[in-house]
Order: structure tokens, then C-alpha cells, then sequence
């Protein structure tokens, strides 16, 4: 018997084996993953931004625990010799209503001891002369990284530890006994004296295994990306993004360099009918049953009809994709917006149809299950790992 078995390949399992062995040396820790490598789905489908804290509000885990992580992966990093730049932020206002969301954001970054810097439209475009809006925020210690090379530098550690990973190890049964919890699925089963779900994508199907009547159900969001061509890599110097809605989890189109040298813009937010399926079109008829049948997300796509129409429109039309990216880069044309691999984003939806902004985790006498880990789950997967081995000895 294991005295930890984690679920979970992506950064936040994989940072909570490391941790657990970090804090009790002599551990023996078991790590299983249903895919056949690491950081497979959503650690390996992002922008590659190392965020700075300046979105949430003031005194959530996430804003607790984003400027920490950030640190703490900038540490992990050096150490391991993989690259990462402090590039800097700019969040941009580009007509008035977008101007006063953008200071009710300055102050909540002053609230969260966020540096940040109020700069009007000359200085902007002193700055990124191809940019433009009426104003914009800069947060200087916004960073870019590849979170799969973190990923898979933790994992080494983990290994070398004593801990083991298994891969190719589907979940299909949880059961919790006074003295053990025994995960199995059909290529073995495992016994361990706690254990910890991150399963990000299926989160919610493991709890409901483990017997947890949870409150929420995930709704798998797509983002689309577009990569821009070699000759336009110089096209921005840091980090753009438009000023988000407060009230959608979600942060909007923007222009994303890359750590290996890349331009990238995106992504937007499509209901996806599958999980796990990348490729666009994609359906899992069980996925698209279930979203379609849960009352939580009728409400949702009620209560935000309107942008969901606008984010589909843009993902079926790409003149409509190419509209959001020309609102603060104007010079972007259609042969800019080049292929690439989309991501899949696992969002909590509760059953009254509220979209869940911050990390949820919920714990039964001998498991900790994180069942909302959104953005920016990947910069703060470190003290996310610290807070849930807290909760196992609660």
C-alpha cells in the first residue's frame, strides 16, 4: 500500500506528488495519469504566461496564491535551467467603457500589491508604437515560460525521490474505506492510505467515483489560437491584452510571445462538445449528453447568449476573430492568422448556472479533490500543491 496516490499528469498533480515528498521524505507516492506522457491537456494547451495576480479579487486563493507561485516557478526554473522572460504586460483600453474597467482593475492590482503602471494613449503607443487604445495598464512582472518543461522537470524530481508514475492508467472506480482508498481502472488498481485528485478535464467524474455530491459539473470551454508568420515576431515587444469582462472568467484575445521565439494570438472561449477532442468539430457523445442535459449550463448560456454567439461567429468566420485582434493591433490582416493547436479549458459551472472564478477543492475524510484549477492555475501550481497537502492533514 501507497501511503499517497495523486491523479493527475498535468502541473498541479504533478506539483502535489512533489510536494508530498518534498515535506515527508521517505513518502511512498504514486502518481497515475491517464494519458500516455505528462502535462498532456491543459498545462500543455496554454499561452505560456507566468501572471502576475492583477485579475482577483483581493483576498482569493488566486490572488493569494498567483504572485507567490510566479516567484516560486521563476525559482523552480533557474534552478532547472529552463528559460523563462520577464517580458511585461499590457492591458488595453480601446474606447471608454473599456477605460473605466481598466481603472476599477488598477485599483484592485493596487489592492492585490500588484506593481503596476497607469499609462495614457501617447505613452502607449511610445511604448508599442503598433498598438493602439485610448489607455493602458503595464505590469512589469508578467512573464512567459513552457509550462510542460516545468512539468516534466517537477516529475524528474518526483522520480528521483522515490515517487512513481504510471501513465496509460485510466480511473474508473474510487473506493474509500476507513483505512485506505483503492483506485482502479483496467489496467490495475492501487492502494493508498490518502488521496488526491487533479484531474482537471474529468475532475468532476472522479469526485462523483470517489461518492462526492459536488455542486458542480465541468463544462469544457475551447480556445482557438492563431500563430502570426516569422516576419511578424517583432511585431510586439511585450505581452497585449484587451481589459477582460469582470463577469466572465475568461481574458479575452490577446497577443502572446512565446518562450521559444513565436507570436500567438488567442485564444477565444467555444463550448466544447468534447473533453478531451482538440481537433475542431470534435463531439463525445457522452461529453456533449451531459453538457447539454445539465441545468447549470442552460443557465449560463442564458444568462451570456449574446458573447457566446460572438465567440462561435468568431470561431466559424475568421474576419470575426480577426475583428477582436485589430480592436487594440489594426495592421493584422487574415494571412496573419495561421494554424495552431487549440486548448481545452475545464470550467467549473455550479447547478444555478454560475461560472466559478476561483480554485474549488473539496476533501472527504482520506481524499483532497481540486475540482476548479482555471487560470492561473499553471503560474500558482506550486502553492496550490502546498495548500492541498495543508488540507490533507486537516
Amino acid at each position: 500500500m501507497y501511503d499517497y496516490c495523486v491523479i493527475g499528469g498535468g502541473i498541479v498533480g504533478v506539483a502535489t506528488a512533489h510536494r508530498l515528498l518534498a515535506t515527508r521524505p521517505g513518502a511512498s507516492v504514486l502518481l497515475v495519469e491517464k494519458a500516455d506522457g505528462l502535462a498532456v491537456h491543459q498545462t500543455g494547451h496554454n499561452s505560456g504566461v507566468l501572471h502576475s495576480g492583477i485579475y482577483y479579487a483581493p483576498g482569493s486563493l488566486k490572488a493569494r496564491m498567483c504572485r507567490r507561485g510566479a516567484q516560486w516557478t521563476k525559482e523552480f526554473a533557474a534552478a532547472q535551467g529552463i528559460p523563462y522572460e520577464v517580458c511585461g504586460k499590457l492591458l488595453v483600453a480601446t474606447d471608454a467603457a473599456e477605460h473605466a474597467r481598466m481603472l476599477a482593475l488598477y485599483e484592485r492590482s493596487v489592492a492585490n500589491g500588484v506593481e503596476v503602471e497607469l499609462l495614457d494613449a501617447a505613452e502607449l503607443v511610445r511604448r508599442e508604437p503598433r498598438v493602439t487604445g485610448v489607455g493602458a495598464l503595464f505590469v512589469p512582472s508578467t512573464g512567459i515560460i513552457d509550462y510542460a518543461r516545468v512539468t516534466v522537470a517537477l516529475a524528474g524530481e518526483v522520480r528521483a525521490a522515490g515517487g512513481e508514475i504510471v501513465l496509460g492508467a485510466e480511473i474508473t472506480a474510487v473506493t474509500e474505506t476507513s483505512d485506505a482508498v483503492v483506485v482502479a481502472g483496467p489496467t490495475g488498481s492501487w492502494r493508498a492510505r490518502r488521496l488526491v485528485a487533479c484531474a482537471g478535464l474529468q475532475a468532476d467524474r472522479v469526485a462523483r467515483l470517489a461518492g462526492l455530491r459536488i455542486p458542480v459539473r465541468i463544462v469544457p470551454f475551447r480556445g482557438e489560437y492563431y500563430q502570426l508568420p516569422s516576419d511578424r515576431k517583432g511585431l510586439v515587444n511585450t505581452l497585449i491584452y484587451p481589459i477582460p469582462d469582470p463577469e466572465l472568467p475568461f481574458l479575452g484575445v490577446h497577443l502572446s510571445p512565446t518562450i521559444d521565439g513565436e507570436l500567438t494570438v488567442g485564444p477565444n472561449a467555444v463550448l466544447g462538445l468534447a473533453r478531451e477532442g482538440y481537433r475542431k468539430g470534435s463531439i463525445d457523445l457522452r461529453d456533449a449528453r451531459e453538457i447539454l442535459g445539465y441545468r447549470g449550463f442552460h443557465r449560463v448560456a442564458a444568462a451570456h447568449a449574446r458573447t457566446g454567439l460572438r465567440e462561435l461567429r468568431n470561431s466559424l468566420f475568421k474576419r470575426g476573430y480577426l475583428a477582436e485582434c485589430r480592436r487594440y493591433c489594426p495592421e493584422l490582416t487574415l494571412a496573419d492568422l495561421l494554424p495552431r493547436a487549440a486548448g481545452i479549458r475545464a470550467q467549473a459551472v455550479a447547478h444555478d448556472g454560475t461560472l466559478l472564478h476561483d480554485f474549488l477543492v473539496e476533501r472527504t475524510d482520506r481524499s483532497v479533490h481540486v475540482l476548479n484549477a482555471p487560470s492561473p492555475a499553471a503560474t500558482s501550481a506550486l502553492p496550490i500543491a502546498e495548500h492541498i497537502v495543508a488540507r490533507l492533514d486537516d
